[in-house]
């Protein structure tokens, strides 16, 4: 979880997202945001997210975010 909010304040260092439940609902990460996330979390903890998991539910929060990573890593364990 740690590299991941480290991943995440370098996209926002303003946005609380231990906390923050809306990201995208309330609009503080975008699409292109999403396409960063996806990009750094591929490079940096070896996580590919496929298509039909880039759906809002999966990025509207830091902790719903890394129970997808987790769930990504038990699938290909």
């Amino acid at each position: 979880m740690e590299e991941l909010l480290e991943i995440l304040q370098e996209l926002h260092p303003e946005v609380d997202f231990e906390t923050e439940d809306k990201l995208i609902d309330d609009g503080i990460i975008d699409s292109f945001d999403v396409i960063t996330l996806i990009t750094e979390l591929q490079e940096n903890m070896g996580v590919l997210i496929s298509a039909k998991d880039i759906i809002p539910e999966n990025f509207n929060s830091a902790k719903a975010l890394f129970a997808l990573i987790e769930r990504i890593r038990e699938e290909e364990a």
